[in-house]
């Protein structure tokens, strides 16, 4: 995965293969103690304890089609790399919580890449879904909340290529605000 954005989008993938209804995308990032921490949680399926344990074992995946998952130990590498942590909370029928913490300014951790087009791409390609995002610096925050864009739109589909085009220049507009 070439960027965090990637990371982004194959935990939020993981969440809806889990049957998620809601996917809450947090990241905060400040200056003053030089940290980035990015949170995905879900209302899906959830895991037991040993399964959450095992998520960050590149050998380990819960998919049938392959035998191996390298988001998450790739995520926990990178993150690792920096200084930082990751760590999985998950319990079945409630859902689940990953959070990867990182040295904000170290020369290892990989870029943000096109968070706001990631955050359009999953809200428009899974309407069953709400997708909230939230981006919070030393210098405000700002929150997408598909819910309330749908609403705000009425009929009109996210997938739209100008709706699509519109939002991801809002959020990637909110997001520069922001920045540190």
């Amino acid at each position: 995965m070439q960027d965090l954005a990637d990371h982004i989008m194959d935990i939020a993938q993981n969440s809806i293969r889990a049957r998620a209804t809601r996917i809450e995308i947090s990241v905060e990032e400040h200056a003053a103690n030089d940290a980035l921490a990015i949170t995905i949680s879900d209302n899906g399926d959830g895991m037991d304890e040993d399964t959450a344990r095992k998520a960050a074992d590149p050998f380990f995946t819960s998919r049938a089609t392959r035998k191996v998952g390298l988001g998450i130990p790739l995520l926990k590498q990178n993150a690792e790399a920096t200084g930082g942590q990751l760590s999985i909370r998950s319990a079945p029928g409630e859902g689940t919580a990953l959070k990867a913490t990182f040295g904000r300014s170290h020369v290892d951790r990989p870029p943000m890449g096109d968070v706001a087009g990631t955050v359009v791409l999953l809200a428009a390609a899974n309407p069953g879904v709400e997708v909230r995002y939230r981006h919070a610096s030393d210098k405000g925050s700002y929150l997408f909340d598909s819910s309330e864009i749908r609403a705000f739109l009425g009929n009109a589909p996210l997938d739209d290529p100008e709706i699509a085009r519109a939002l991801g220049e809002m959020i990637a507009e909110n997001i520069k605000e922001i920045q540190v």
